[in-house]
Order: C-alpha cells, then structure tokens, then sequence
C-alpha cells in the first residue's frame, strides 16, 4: 500500500493533506463558493494559522537528515496523488480544469490514474483562471506575499505564496549551507546579491536565510541586492566579522562582482568566500575560474546552483554529490553524451520527490508541487530528464569513477541518496540572461521600429555568448534586407532599438542585467548568410551554445 508520511501529511503546503479531516475541505468538494460566509472564513483563517504553526515547528524540529531520508519510507507516488487530491478539492480553477477535460476526481484512485491527469501549462491554466481561483479555496488571502515575473509581452505573471511554500524551498537552501558551507559551524555572513523588490530571487532567498538562522544556524543575512558599490562595502565592513561570506546571486553577476572587486583591491581571499547560484546554467571551467580568483580551493563544497522557477520556488539544488559527478563529466565528454545524450553539459541537481515531483514528457520536465498556486503535472517546458540515485551510481562504476569515495576524503558531507534531475534550459526559445529570460520577441519590437525596418528582413539570431575572459554578453546577430549594405551606423541604431524596446518591455532584463552588460553586440550580416539564415530552412530565433 502506498503511504504518505505524517511529518508531510500534516503540512497544508505539502502534497499530502488529509482531506477527509478537514471540515471546510468537506463543504468545498463539490461547491467551492466564490464568497464565503463569515463563519466559513473564520474556519479557513484558523486553518491557514494552524498550518503555518505546524510547518514552522516542523521545520524548526526536524533535523536535515531526517527530512531528506523520509523519501525512502513512504511514498513520492502517494504524496502527489494526496497533492491532486487536495488541489481538485480546495482549488476553484484546478477543479473547473479538471471536470472542463471529462475527468470525474473520484475516479482518480491510483498512481497510474494520476499519470493520465492533463498537463497544466501556463497558457491553459494559469492565463485561463483570475489569480484568486488559483489559490486555495479561491482567496488570494491564502497568500501572504506575491512575486512577479515578465512574459514575453512585458505583462507581469504574479506567484503568490505563504510561509508554508517558503519554508519547504528554506530545506534546499539548508543542505547548501550545512552540507557544503559548514555553516551549522561557522559564523556566515549571507550577501543576497539578487535583484530586490517584486522579483522572486531576492527576497525569496533572504526570507529563506533568515529561517535558517531562526533553526539555529549562526547565519546573518544582509541585502544589498545588485548594487556592487554596496556589495564591496558590505564584504569589506562585515566580512573581517565572520568566519566566512556567501555571496547569492547569478552567475554572470557574481563574476563581474569578483573580476572588478579584484580591480578595485578587495582581497577576496581574505574572507573564506563561498557561493550561491541560479538562473543560469555554466561550465565546469567557469566554475573553477570563478573559484579560484576568491581564493576558494574546493569545487565540490565552496559553491552550489539552485534549480529554480517563479512558478514554485527552487525545485532542485547541486550537492557536493552532484556537483562531484558533474566535474567528471566535464572532463569525459563521453561519458556525458552517453548519459544524457547530447554533447552540452547540463545542470545536475538532486531533489526530494517529496516536495518535488518530477516525471518526464517528450524530453521535457513535468512536476507537481504545492504553493501558493498548487501545480499537478505543471509543464514547465525545460529540456532535461530524471536520473535515479542507483541508477547514477551503476552507471558511472561503468566509467570507474566512485563520487562517494572522492567526497569521504573530503569528510563526505553531502552524500544524500535522492534522486538527479538535469536541466538543458528551456524549449521555448527563451535565452537566459542574467537571470532575465530575453524572448524573440522583445527583438522584433525592436527592429520593427521606423527607421530600422527599412534596413532588415526581420529575421535574427539572438544568442548570450562569453568573450575571451568568460564574461557573458548578449548577441543579436541580424539579417539586412537585400538591398541593403552594414554599416556602424546601422549597426549602432539597431543595437540601441533593440536595447530600448528590452528594457520597454521585459522587466526582467531591465532590473536583472547590470546596465553595463544591457546593450546588445549586434552583427549585421547579408541576406541568407549560410550560418545564420540558410535559405530554404525553417529559422529559429535562438541559440545556444
């Protein structure tokens, strides 16, 4: 029989929720109103209160170990079927999407009924439903905070979420701070580094910090965003006060910090730096780079990548594990293209199939999770696969490579038998910049703009390339229409049309990218360039490298 653990099923934020018990849960069933009566809010109330009390204690109590150890005693599989079953029930949308399809709820009984469940998406359920009916009983006030995100239109997608959705993502967090920082031993100064305000990683990861500290952790949290001159101040005050410093942020971002905080005399060395990523998916070589111009002299534990998404918070997170698996890889391109069969190297992570479900579709990423939007099999339109634990070991003992071996001589902290998932990017023809996903059609505003339409065919190639020294910049290379020659001035106007229609529309780019780094290096070529534009080819607008 398939069983859900207590400690989860007594979480109202995680897929497991004893719906039977639950008296407003009962009246809700098949008549989920859109306004209450006062007594029924006073129910919903004192249950929203009861379930943060018992998600705090149960973080606050539960020691690492124990949590990333209950996916081996009950099960991933029961845990999202009580996930659909709590979300058709208390979720106004979910259930109108779900009988909108023929599905009668009561007849999803098994695992194997859940796998029939139709994907969910942004455009058929999330654009489909007003923001209240995707929360829980269709409050919005089931939420205590919203973020924001920006669609490829500029128009903002809003997450909102409660403490309960944070403090599971707080458990990712712990097993970077404790099992590669040490930090349940050394005094930790937490630099968020992220862009602050409605944006999700900034304030997301300092509320995160900030309850690990309420755990005992002897981790202090400053936040002064992307502002680097603030960033050095921070670092160069504080940092002698502490044993170490962890500075969180995006790849690209972290590194410009470093590379001119070098020129600027910071003595990285100087403060035991350690680092926390997302966003962005880079190189083994661009790690070790990273590392040693801090000074840091331990790939495996001196950094680690979040796996994360607006939509439900971080769902996966490197490990010294996975981190030390992945070293290898890059070193045996072979290896690499027999496992996950492409030649790029992906992001591996591991994650907890109880507060992440991951299944895959096509050679794309499927999950369910609660939040303040619950999602049942959510399409999240990522390229990647699902790896198991024993799976990962077998293969690579094929290779004659042993991870766990190398990271005992490390003290073999990290070791954690959860499962992998690896991550390519996206598949909508989204590049990742900064942090910021950059859409073709933010682009296209630009070049349709009077003055430079006359000059191009429209067609374009947008592209986040690295120079020479690893610093990232984004590249537009540009079809000009047939009659016409390239030229700087050309050159120079399209770049800046480009640029302004970026920061028009994308939010994202606007606050993410540091205005250095926001002016695309734009490549004017002929009409039907053989790399670029072949002609008689299906064209796609982005690229990867």
């Amino acid at each position: 029989m398939l069983e859900i653990p207590e400690a989860v099923r007594s979480l109202s934020n995680s897929p497991a929720i004893s719906v039977a018990n639950s008296s407003l849960a009962k009246f809700w069933r098949h008549n989920i109103p859109k306004n209450a009566t006062s007594q029924e809010l006073v129910i919903m109330h004192e249950e929203q209160r009861q379930r943060a009390i018992r998600a705090f204690q149960d973080f606050l109590t539960t020691p690492l170990n124990t949590r990333l150890e209950q996916h081996h005693h009950f099960s991933p599989e029961a845990t999202a079927l009580a996930l659909f079953q709590s979300v058709v029930t208390r979720v106004p949308a979910y259930r109108a999407f779900v009988k909108g399809r023929g599905i009668d709820p009561e007849s999803i009984e098994t695992f194997e009924d859940f796998q029939t469940l139709p994907l969910l998406t942004k455009d058929n359920y999330l654009r489909r439903y007003p923001l209240a009916d995707l929360c829980r009983y269709g409050q919005l006030e089931t939420c205590d905070t919203i973020a924001v995100s920006s669609g490829s239109t500029g128009q903002p997608t809003f997450w909102p979420r409660f403490l309960t959705d944070e403090l599971q993502i707080a458990t990712r967090f712990e097993q970077i701070f404790r099992d590669s920082f040490h930090a349940d031993r050394y005094h930790t100064l937490a630099v968020i580094c992220f862009t602050l305000g409605t944006w999700v990683g900034g304030m997301y990861t300092a509320s995160c910090c900030r309850y690990l500290a309420s755990k005992g952790y002897p981790i202090t949290v400053i936040t002064p965003g992307n502002n680097q001159t603030e960033i050095f101040r921070v670092v160069q005050e504080l940092g002698p006060l502490f044993e170490q410093v962890v500075l969180l942020g995006y790849p690209p971002f972290i590194k410009n910090v470093i590379d001119i905080g070098i020129a600027r005399g910071v003595k990285w060395h100087q403060y035991r730096i350690k680092m926390v990523f997302a966003g962005e998916v880079f190189s083994e070589e661009w790690r070790t780079l990273v590392r040693e111009r801090v000074g840091s002299d331990n790939s495996c534990y001196d950094s680690a990548s979040l796996y994360g998404t607006a939509d439900a918070g971080v769902l996966g997170n490197e490990t010294p594990l996975s981190i030390c698996i992945r070293r290898f890889l890059a070193r045996n391109p072979e290896a690499a293209r027999t496992l996950f069969g492409e030649s790029r190297l992906p992001t591996l992570v591991q994650y907890d199939p109880l507060s992440r479900f991951f299944e895959t579709h096509n050679g794309t990423l499927l999950f369910s999770g609660d939040n303040g939007i619950p999602l049942v099999r959510y399409h999240i339109s990522d390229t990647g696969g699902v790896i198991g634990y024993d799976e990962m070991l077998k293969f690579l003992e094929q290779w004659e490579f042993d991870p766990i071996a190398k990271l005992q001589q490390k003290g073999g902290r990290g070791i954690h038998p959860l499962p992998f998932v690896y991550v390519f990017g996206r598949s909508d023809f989204t590049v990742s910049y900064f942090g910021a996903n950059i859409y073709p059609e933010n682009v296209t505003v630009g070049l349709e703009q009077p003055g430079i339409r006359d000059w191009v065919t429209g067609k374009f190639v947008l592209q986040v390339k690295q120079d020479a020294n690893q610093n990232q910049f984004l590249s537009v290379v540009v079809e000009l229409a047939p009659t016409e020659a390239g030229s700087e001035e050309k050159r120079e106007a399209i770049a800046s049309a480009i640029l302004a229609q970026l920061l028009r529309l994308n939010s994202e780019f606007a606050n993410y990218v540091p205005a250095e780094y926001q002016m695309p290096q734009v490549t004017l070529t002929p009409t039907g360039n053989p790399e670029y534009f072949p002609i008689g080819v299906k064209h796609r607008y982005t690229r990867r490298e």
